[in-house]
């Protein structure tokens, strides 16, 4: 099932400045950061959790940003 993480970008960019910084602040690779924003590797909770932080993204808009699929 591919979700869709156009608004988790927008909010990475907005945050962060690029997927690269956003990387960083994860202890992540950008290859991690871009295998998972590809739908490649899923988001793992600690990830999920970890980005919530990052990104101030309430527990309550995790769904929109996490979990919202792609239109067909």
């Amino acid at each position: 099932m591919p979700y869709n993480y156009s608004k988790l970008s927008g909010r990475i960019v907005e945050v962060c400045g690029s997927r690269a910084g956003f990387a960083q602040k994860m202890h992540l690779s950008e290859r991690s950061i871009s295998l998972k924003m590809s739908g490649k590797i899923a988001w793992t909770q600690k990830d999920i959790s970890q980005a919530c932080t990052v990104l101030s993204i309430e527990a309550s808009e995790i769904p929109d940003y996490f979990f919202a699929l792609k239109v067909r």
